[in-house]
């Protein structure tokens, strides 16, 4: 089973959040996850929930802060195994083109 999710953490803070986000990322890898880490959060897959919640909990613990948001969207597809990049190919298949464009 793979287990997918979007994983956000970052301090409520005024200055700039880039190195306790740093943190978070960087705690995952105690666990046996694969991550991406993209503008609005990183995108976990783990082989069972119960090593997500726990990569996601160092990940909420490693930020350093009076006060830490953190969001976690879980996609646990029970009938079929199928990983975030799959997903990915899916929708370009039927876009028949890459699924970005980026404007310069």
């Amino acid at each position: 089973m793979t287990v997918v999710a979007l994983l956000s953490v970052a301090p409520v803070i005024e200055d700039s959040m880039a190195g306790e986000v740093a943190k978070a990322v960087d705690a995952l890898e105690d666990y046996d996850v694969s991550y991406e880490t993209n503008p609005m959060g990183t995108v976990i897959e783990a082989e069972t929930t119960d090593e997500l919640f726990a990569a996601a909990q160092a990940a909420h613990d490693a930020v350093d802060a009076d006060r830490v948001s953190t969001v976690l969207k879980i996609d646990d597809k029970r009938t079929r195994d199928i990983d975030a990049s799959e997903k990915v190919d899916v929708v370009e298949d039927q876009l028949g083109r890459p699924a970005r464009n980026r404007r310069e």
